[in-house]
């Protein structure tokens, strides 16, 4: 007797795996914490700017709070570096000599480089010290460097009623070059932000670059004529003509000077580099597009790891 068997059917075969990605847009689904595009990025954050600004004003409140005089450090500070730099510089080093309304000219400068100083260095820590803010919720990351340079600007408006009541003290008149101050600063503002998400980035990744900032920063201080005049001290040195212009262009430099012209009446516009305006416009737009362009980049990555 014979058997027969038979041949099982063939096994019809499987249908190819559908792609994670195809299925999860069937249905509506996206990367948690994906970088959206430059544009969407920008709307988010301008949709945030009531939190920004109230960031930025809380911090700013929180700063002093557990001091007696409390807000009033916010103008003593600038005003006890200035008084140091006046006895160290001023006096003992005699940088005071052939400049004239020296002690506006100081304060003038030790105010204005605090702001891009604070808004670097507050901007170095602006992610990795609120880890726990990044993680716990979801907001474009651009949000804390802004938000930390508008807490400088807030400050320096109170140094700046300070530095108004030193300059009438000292006699130098009110004059309507004073407005110049608001585009100055603008464009100082924007300038800073921009180096602050920079810093903001690099000091994620890597956190000792807190440490190392003061450093750089109190170099470029020393470079920015702060407590010196840069055209008169360098006048009859030997210095070449390049480290000239790069001494008077860069932008520290350029921001205190443009704000000492608009104050103080003895500080003449021969005392600025050529082509002013143009350098404060362009550092800003460098700095700030550039910045902010260079901080988005890395957005998905910020408080992981």
């Amino acid at each position: 007797m014979s058997q027969v068997l038979n041949t099982p059917p063939p096994m019809a075969s499987p249908a190819p795996a559908e792609d994670a990605a195809a299925i999860a847009a069937r249905y509506g689904l996206s990367v948690s914490g994906a970088r959206p595009s430059l544009p969407a990025y920008v709307r988010q954050l301008w949709a945030r700017r009531h939190f920004i600004t109230a960031f930025a004003t809380a911090k700013l409140t929180a700063q002093y709070s557990q001091a007696k005089l409390g807000q009033v450090w916010q103008v003593a500070n600038p005003l006890l570096n200035a008084a140091v730099y006046y006895f160290i510089f001023g006096v003992l080093l005699g940088t005071k000599h052939g400049v004239p309304d020296f002690v506006p000219f100081l304060v003038t400068g030790v105010f204005i480089w605090t702001f891009t100083q604070s808004s670097i260095m507050a901007g170095t820590r602006a992610i990795s010290g609120s880890l726990g803010l990044v993680r716990a919720l979801h907001f474009p990351r651009a949000a804390l460097p802004v938000s930390y340079a508008i807490q400088q600007l807030q400050q320096l408006l109170f140094s700046m009623a300070a530095l108004v009541v030193i300059l009438l003290c000292f006699g130098v008149p009110v004059s309507a070059s004073w407005l110049l101050v608001v585009p100055i600063l603008t464009l100082q503002f924007v300038f800073n932000a921009g180096v602050a998400m920079v810093m903001a980035r690099m000091g994620a990744k890597t956190p000792d670059i807190a440490q190392l900032m003061p450093f750089v920063l109190r170099t470029w201080m020393y470079v920015s004529g702060v407590m010196w005049s840069i055209a008169s001290t360098l006048k009859h040195s030997h210095m070449p003509h390049w480290a000239m212009i790069a001494l008077e262009s860069n932008p520290a430099a350029v921001y205190i000077d443009l704000t000492r012209y608009a104050l103080i009446d003895s500080f003449h516009a021969h005392q600025l580099p050529h082509h002013v305006w143009a350098l404060a416009i362009g550092w800003a737009l460098v700095a700030g597009v550039g910045g902010f362009i260079y901080f988005w980049k890395a957005e998905e990555t910020y408080g992981r790891g």
